[in-house]
């Protein structure tokens, strides 16, 4: 995030999708929400700003073109700190409930075998990646999650271990 009192730069995608067929809104829905944007308004959301994102952005206003619709992708800061500090807690709220459920799911398989543990272990870090990719301003449960991940696989070794002794 930029210097206190400052706004830091952001990519906007602004568009607009035909209601029928629905397939494209959904898919671009998706894509959206695996990007973990900020929804700021109808058909208007925004990510911080790097090459990725931009990127990102930028192929997906080409689908909406493709599939009909109209999208323009903005460079951007907000007018006011406040303004972008209020985007940044929502994002970081939604991906602190993420964040909670890899958590609870680490607890819950701890009582597994060690086999299924295993997968779980593997589920979840995988989980904690996809997280990651749209993590723009980690929340304290981020590293709450991934000790719940890393405390799962370390109770899972020895019974790996011991399953292959015998």
């Amino acid at each position: 995030m930029a210097a206190r009192g400052q706004t830091q730069r952001w990519v906007l995608l602004c568009y607009r999708l035909p209601r029928e067929p629905s397939t494209p809104r959904i898919t671009v829905w998706r894509k959206l929400e695996r990007l973990g944007v900020a929804r700021l308004g109808d058909g208007l959301v925004g990510l911080p700003a790097d090459a990725r994102t931009r990127e990102r952005f930028d192929w997906l206003a080409e689908e909406i073109a493709e599939a009909g619709g109209a999208a323009t992708v903005w460079l951007g800061s907000p007018a006011h700190a406040a303004q972008e500090e209020a985007v940044a807690d929502a994002l970081r709220e939604a991906r602190a409930a993420e964040y909670d459920a890899v958590t609870t799911q680490a607890q819950n398989a701890a009582a597994g075998d060690s086999d299924e543990v295993a997968r779980v272990v593997r589920r979840l870090r995988e989980e904690l990646g996809r997280i990651a990719r749209r993590d723009f301003f980690p929340p304290p449960q981020r590293e709450q999650a991934h000790a719940a991940v890393q405390a799962l696989a370390a109770a899972a070794a020895p019974g790996r271990r011991s399953a292959r002794l015998r």
